[in-house]
C-alpha cells in the first residue's frame, strides 16, 4: 500500500496485525500442549514466554509502516485540539481576537488588490497607456491636476503619424437625452472614436462594435448600450440589435451590446455615441478630450512620448484656428507629452489613503497577535510543571516546542477560517460605505488571491504569537522544581515577556489613536471651511439638458431655460431658483481660456481662468452673497450687453480689491470685444472642500463674441432654494413643472447641495472611518491586554498580599501598587508610541487638511486618553486585591 494508503488504514491494518500475533501465539501453546503434555493454562505462559515481550513486537513491526514524523505531529495536533476543548473561554477568546483582526486584514487586502495590484481588466493591460500633455508655458494651466487634455486636431495628427501605438482614440463623458422609451431619461453616455474599443480590446457580448464607418459625417447614427442599461430598459432581450431610440432628438440605431462590467477607463455609462468629427473643420483648439492608446509590441512610455513629440509639429502644420490665425501661435505653450499608464490613470491618488488604511489595519492585528501571546504565555506558565516533567522524561526542547507551536499555529489558521467570513461581512460594509469616487470599486471581491493571503497571515500571525512562549518556556533552559509550590509568587523574570507585549501594545494603540486624531483634526478643520454658500440641506439641484435637435437657436434655449425657472419658482415652498453650468463641488467649470485685463501688459500670455454661466439670481439661490457691484438682470441676458461678474480672490488679484474691480474691463482675446465687471461675488470652492476656491469668471448664461457668434451653455444645474429640499413630493412637483415647459426634457441628478457636499467629503469620511475603527480595536485591545496583566499579577501574587495586608499594609497603598506598577509600562509604551507616530504621521501628510503631521493637540491629547484608560483598566483588578482577605490567602499555605 501508498504510504497515504497506509495512514488512512492504519486502524484495520492494526487490527490484523494484532490478530495475527495471536493466531502466532494460539499456534504455538496447542504446540506445546501436544509436544509436552502441559495444560492449556501452563502452556500459555511457555508460548508467551518463548513469543518474547508482545507489545514491544507490535510496537517494532507498526514502525515499519509507520511515517514517525508525520505520525508524531498528527498526535500533537489531536493533543492540541483535546486542550482547547478542554479550555472553551480560552479558545473561544483567541479564535474571536484572530478573527477580527485577520478578517478585517483580509477585507482591506481584497481592496487594495482589486483597486491597486490587479491588471485592469482589459487584454495586456500593460499596453495601455492614457493620454496627457504637458504645457510649463500656458499660463494657469497648473490649476489642471491631470494637465492639458487632448483636441480633436491631436487626434488626428497622432494617430495619422505615430509609429508607437498600435491603435488610440479619444473619448469625453457627457450626458444625453433619452426620449420615446415611457418618460424621459438622462442617460450617462460616452462618445468615442473607433480607436477606443480596438485599444480597449473588449469584444461586444452582442451586435457588432462601433467603427470607422460610424464615425462618417452626416452617416449612420449608431449607438451601444452598456449591459446595465440593456437588462434595465430592454430586459435583456437580443432583439433589440438593430431597433432604434431617440437620443437628443436623435433617432440611432443600436448596434451592439457591451458585456457586463465594461467600463471605459474607470467610466461608467449607459450608451456609447461615436464622434463624427469633420477632419478639415477641426481647429487646434477644443482641449477636452481624454486619450487612450496601445502600445506596439516592446514600445515603452518613453518612446512614446518621444514619438508623439516628433508629431505635435505636424500637428501645428497641419490645423489651424481660423483665417488669419497663427498656426503656431502654441509655441509658447511648449507641449510635450506627458503619458503614463492606464492603471496609474484609474488609481489617481487613492493609492495613499488604502496604504494608509492597509498599514493600521495590519497594526491592529499585531496587537490582537501581541494579546493571545500574552495569553498563551500565561497558558504556558500554568503548564510549567508538566512542561518540566516531560522534560525529565526525555522529551527534547524541539519536541516541546514543536508542540506549542503546532497549538498556536492551529490557533491562527482556526482564527483565519472564521476570519474570511468577517472578510466577507466587511467587504459589503466596506463597498458599501466606501466612497463613490474610489476607482475599481465594482471589481472588489474575496477571490482566490485573497483567501491566500488570509492563509498566509494566519499562519504567520500563528507562528508569531507562540513562538514567544515557545522561545521562552521550550527553547530555553528555564526549568521549575519538580517539587515547587504552586503559590510561590511569581518574580520579575515571569513577568518580564508580558510587561514588554503590553508595552508593544500600548505603543502601537498610541501610534493608530495619534493617526485617528489626525483625520479627526482634519475633518474638523474641512468642516470648518467656509464653501461660499449657505443652508446647503435647503438647497436641491437638478440638470435639464436641452439638445440642438430639440431647440436649435441660443436664445430660445435661454428662453426655455428662463421658463424652466419661473415654473420651478412657481412650485409652493420654493423662495429662490437660479442656473449655471457647474454648481459649487461638482467640479471646476466646464469652460477655461486666457483672460486679458484693460490696461494690464503681460509678460507672454496672460493666466487661464475657469468660467460659469449664470443666470440672474443664481447668486440668490445658492446663497452667495456679492461683495460688490450687483447681479445680472435678464435684461443684461436677451440684449447681450458686454457684462461680467468676477470672484473676489479673482477681483484681489487683477485689481487690488473688490470694490476697485468694478467697473473694469477685461476679454477673453485681443480680436474680441470688452466686457465690463458689473460684481464681485465671494469665492466659492467648486472642486472640493479641500481645494481652494477657484478664480472664476462668471458670464451671462447667453453671451456673443466673434468666434462663437451667440452662444448658451444647452446643460444646466438648477438650483431651488426651498425647506422641501430633498423630498420625493418636491421632486415631483419640479418634474412636472419641467415637463409643462416642454414635455420631452427629464430632470437629471436631483440632489441637495448637502448631498453634495457630503460627497466632496467621502475620501476624507472613509479614511477617518476606517482609521477610527482600527484605533478604537487598538485601544480595545490594550486595555484588555493591561488589565490581563494586572488580574494576572494578582492571582499570582495573592500570598504576597496577604502577607503585607497581615503585615499593615492598607488597602489604598495595594491599591496604587498595582495601579502604578500599570502606569509605568503605559508611560513606557507612551514614550516608545510617540517617537513611532511622530515619524509614522509624516507619511499621512497628504491626507491632511488644514494640521500639521506634528499636530500638538494630538500629540497632547493622546497619551493622555491612552493614560485615562491604563488607570482605568488596572484600577478595577488593584481593587480586587485590595479586597483580599488575608486570613484566607494565608490558609491555603
Amino acid at each position: 500500500m501508498s504510504w497515504l494508503g497506509r495512514i488512512f488504514h492504519r486502524r484495520d491494518m492494526y487490527d490484523e496485525l494484532g490478530e495475527e500475533v495471536q493466531a502466532h501465539l494460539e499456534e504455538k501453546t496447542e504446540q506445546i500442549m501436544r509436544l509436552e503434555n502441559l495444560p492449556r493454562a501452563e502452556a500459555r505462559q511457555a508460548a508467551l514466554r518463548a513469543f518474547g515481550n508482545q507489545t514491544l513486537l507490535e510496537e517494532r513491526s507498526r514502525e515499519v509502516w509507520q511515517w514517525s514524523r508525520l505520525e508524531s505531529i498528527l498526535a500533537d495536533l489531536k493533543f492540541a485540539l483535546r486542550r482547547l476543548r478542554r479550555s472553551p473561554g480560552f479558545t473561544i477568546t483567541v479564535l474571536l481576537t484572530l478573527a477580527i483582526g485577520i478578517g478585517a486584514n483580509t477585507a482591506v487586502f481584497s481592496v487594495v488588490r482589486s483597486v491597486l495590484l490587479k491588471p485592469l481588466p482589459y487584454p495586456d493591460s500593460d499596453q495601455l497607456v492614457s493620454l496627457w500633455l504637458n504645457a510649463p508655458g500656458a499660463a494657469g494651466l497648473a490649476n489642471f491636476q491631470k494637465g492639458l487634455p487632448l483636441s480633436a486636431s491631436m487626434y488626428f495628427a497622432f494617430s495619422e503619424n505615430n509609429r508607437t501605438f498600435q491603435s488610440l482614440g479619444v473619448w469625453i463623458a457627457q450626458k444625453a437625452n433619452v426620449t420615446g422609451l415611457a418618460r424621459p431619461e438622462e442617460v450617462n453616455t460616452v462618445l468615442v472614436t473607433d480607436g477606443i474599443l480596438e485599444t480597449l480590446g473588449i469584444p461586444p457580448l452582442a451586435g457588432r462594435a462601433l467603427t470607422a464607418a460610424d464615425q462618417i459625417p452626416n452617416g449612420p447614427k449608431s449607438i451601444m448600450l452598456s449591459y446595465g442599461y440593456w437588462q434595465r430598459r430592454f430586459g435583456g432581450d437580443h432583439s433589440v440589435i438593430g431597433r432604434t431610440i431617440i437620443v437628443d432628438s436623435q433617432t440611432r440605431t443600436i448596434v451592439g451590446v457591451m458585456p457586463r462590467g465594461f467600463r471605459v477607463v474607470d467610466h461608467d455609462f449607459d450608451i456609447l455615441v461615436p464622434f463624427a468629427f469633420e477632419r478639415n473643420k477641426q481647429q487646434l483648439a477644443g482641449f477636452g478630450l481624454q486619450g487612450i492608446g496601445r502600445l506596439k509590441p516592446g514600445m515603452t512610455i518613453p518612446e512614446a512620448n518621444a514619438d508623439i513629440a516628433r508629431t505635435i509639429p505636424i500637428w501645428m502644420d497641419s490645423f489651424s484656428n481660423g483665417p488669419g490665425s497663427d498656426s503656431h501661435w502654441y509655441v509658447k505653450w511648449k507641449i510635450t507629452p506627458d503619458f503614463h499608464s492606464l492603471k496609474t490613470e484609474v488609481v489617481g491618488s487613492v493609492g495613499s489613503v488604502l496604504w494608509v488604511v492597509m498599514g493600521t489595519i495590519g497594526i491592529v492585528l499585531l496587537i490582537a497577535c501581541v494579546n493571545v501571546a500574552n495569553l498563551l504565555l500565561v497558558r504556558a506558565e500554568a503548564r510549567q510543571l508538566e512542561l518540566s516533567i516531560r522534560a525529565a522524561l526525555g522529551a527534547g526542547r524541539g519536541r516541546i516546542a514543536r508542540e506549542l507551536l503546532l497549538e498556536s499555529a492551529l490557533l491562527g489558521l482556526l482564527g483565519g477560517a472564521l476570519g474570511t467570513g468577517v472578510a466577507a461581512a466587511a467587504l459589503r460594509f466596506l463597498v458599501v460605505l466606501g466612497p463613490a469616487n474610489l476607482p475599481r470599486i465594482s471589481e472588489i471581491s474575496l477571490d482566490a488571491g485573497s483567501i491566500l493571503f488570509t492563509f498566509s497571515i494566519s499562519l504567520f500571525s500563528g507562528l508569531f504569537f507562540g513562538a514567544i512562549p515557545a522561545w521562552k518556556y521550550a527553547l530555553t533552559r528555564t526549568r521549575v522544581s519538580l517539587g515547587a509550590a504552586r503559590t510561590v509568587s511569581a518574580g520579575r523574570e515571569r513577568h518580564r515577556s508580558r510587561n514588554i507585549l503590553v508595552v508593544a501594545q500600548v505603543a502601537m494603540a498610541l501610534v493608530l489613536l495619534v493617526c485617528a486624531m489626525l483625520m479627526i483634526r482634519t475633518f474638523q478643520q474641512l468642516r470648518m471651511v467656509d464653501p461660499g454658500f449657505t443652508d446647503a440641506s435647503s438647497l436641491q439641484t437638478l440638470h435639464v439638458a436641452i439638445p440642438d435637435s430639440l431647440v436649435a437657436d441660443s436664445r430660445m434655449v435661454v428662453h426655455v431655460q428662463n421658463n424652466i425657472a419661473d415654473k420651478l419658482a412657481s412650485v409652493p415652498g420654493v423662495t429662490s431658483v437660479g442656473f449655471a453650468q457647474t454648481v459649487p463641488m461638482e467640479g471646476v467649470g466646464h469652460g477655461w481660456n486666457l483672460i486679458y485685463v484693460e490696461g494690464k501688459i503681460y509678460q507672454g500670455d496672460p493666466p487661464i481662468r475657469f468660467y460659469n454661466y449664470i443666470s440672474p439670481g443664481y447668486f440668490q439661490a445658492l446663497g452667495t452673497s456679492l461683495i460688490a457691484g450687483h447681479d445680472f438682470d435678464w435684461n443684461d441676458v436677451y440684449n447681450l450687453l458686454p457684462k461680467v461678474i468676477v470672484s473676489e480672490n479673482l477681483a484681489r488679484e487683477e485689481w487690488g480689491s473688490a470694490s476697485a474691480a468694478i467697473g473694469k474691463r477685461m476679454r477673453e482675446a485681443p480680436s474680441e470685444p470688452w466686457f465690463q465687471v458689473i460684481g464681485v461675488v465671494r469665492d466659492v470652492r467648486y472642486d472640493g472642500v479641500d481645494q481652494g476656491a477657484p478664480a472664476i469668471v462668471y458670464w451671462p448664461a447667453l453671451i456673443k463674441n466673434p468666434w462663437m457668434g451667440t452662444f448658451a451653455p444647452r446643460s444646466m444645474a438648477f438650483a431651488v432654494r426651498s425647506k422641501r429640499a430633498g423630498t420625493q413630493t418636491l421632486l415631483n412637483e419640479l418634474q412636472q413643472a419641467v415637463w409643462s415647459v416642454n414635455g420631452s426634457l427629464p430632470v437629471a441628478s436631483p440632489r441637495t447641495m448637502q448631498e453634495i457636499y457630503s460627497k466632496s467629503l467621502a475620501r476624507t469620511s472613509f479614511t477617518l472611518l476606517m482609521l477610527g475603527i482600527a484605533a478604537a480595536m487598538a485601544l480595545a485591545l490594550g486595555i484588555i491586554g493591561i488589565y490581563g496583566v494586572i488580574s494576572y499579577a494578582v492571582s499570582q501574587r495573592t500570598r504576597e498580599i496577604g502577607i503585607r495586608m497581615a503585615l499593615g499594609a492598607k488597602k489604598g497603598e495595594l491599591r496604587l501598587m498595582f495601579v502604578r506598577s500599570a502606569m509605568m509600562l503605559t508611560g513606557i509604551g507612551i514614550v516608545i508610541g510617540l517617537g513611532a507616530a511622530f515619524a509614522v504621521s509624516r507619511l499621512m501628510r497628504t491626507l491632511l487638511f488644514g494640521v500639521s503631521p506634528l499636530d500638538p493637540i494630538s500629540f497632547a491629547v493622546v497619551p493622555l486618553i491612552l493614560a485615562a484608560a491604563a488607570a482605568l483598566a488596572s484600577f478595577l483588578p488593584a481593587s480586587r486585591a485590595a479586597a483580599v482577605n488575608p486570613v484566607d490567602a494565608l490558609k491555603v499555605e
